[in-house]
Order: structure tokens, then C-alpha cells, then sequence
């Protein structure tokens, strides 16, 4: 291989790394700030889904759900199955269905977006006595 081929090898691959990296970045962004409109639309403030682990108690808070499950989301396996719990609580409060919450699992890029930017109204938990 001479010089000339090595270089733009090396130069593709630059390029390629450089698309995916834009296109993560991109996705990302995205993701905050969806997660920003979902958590103003239910009265949260939207700065908390930038902050790690604060954003997980108050995606619980709008859930419904109550904040010590922050615990449970650190434990392996039993993370997942609360993760669950906590995506159909959220399509719940906003009037969604388990097909909603089913998307916002397996397509959240999609869904997220769909929740924050959309029509959907939050409805609080009903107190608990």
C-alpha cells in the first residue's frame, strides 16, 4: 500500500467517524431536549433532564411513582423490569396507551419526541392517603 492510498484510507475512515459522531450528538440533543418538554409539560423543571441520576427521580416523580424506586433502578435485572414500570407510568399520566409505551421502549428517538413536542396532556397521580 504507498502513501497516497494509506492517506485516503485514512481519510474515508476520518469522515465516516466524524458522520457518526454528528449523527450521536444529533440523537442526543434530541433526547434532551424532549425529555426537557416532557418534564415541563408535567411541572417539573425541564433543566433536571441534563443532570444524571436527578433526571431518573424526576422521570419517577412523573411516573407517579415514589423516589426511593431510584434504588431499585441501580440494581441489575431488577432495573430493567422498574424501567418498564416507570415508561408505561409516564404514557399513562400523558394519556397513552401500553402501544405507546411499547415505542417509547424499543423506538425512544422516535417516541420521546412524539410525547414531548405532541398534544399529550400530563394528568397528575391521584393522591394517595
Amino acid at each position: 500500500m504507498d502513501n497516497n492510498s494509506a492517506s485516503a484510507a485514512a481519510g474515508a475512515v476520518g469522515v465516516v467517524a466524524l458522520f457518526f459522531i454528528v449523527l450521536w450528538l444529533g440523537l442526543a440533543l434530541l433526547m434532551i431536549v424532549s425529555m426537557w418538554k416532557i418534564f415541563t409539560k408535567a411541572g417539573q423543571p425541564g433543566w433536571a433532564a441534563i443532570i444524571p441520576i436527578y433526571n431518573v427521580y424526576v422521570l419517577l416523580m412523573v411516573a407517579g411513582k415514589p423516589g426511593w424506586w431510584l434504588v431499585l433502578m441501580l440494581i441489575p435485572i431488577v432495573n430493567f423490569i422498574i424501567g418498564i414500570l416507570v415508561v408505561v407510568a409516564v404514557c399513562d399520566r400523558f394519556g397513552k396507551g401500553v402501544g405507546f409505551a411499547i415505542g417509547m421502549l424499543f423506538l425512544p428517538m422516535i417516541f420521546y419526541p412524539m410525547l414531548g413536542f405532541g398534544s399529550a396532556q400530563y394528568t397528575p397521580a391521584p393522591a394517595v392517603a
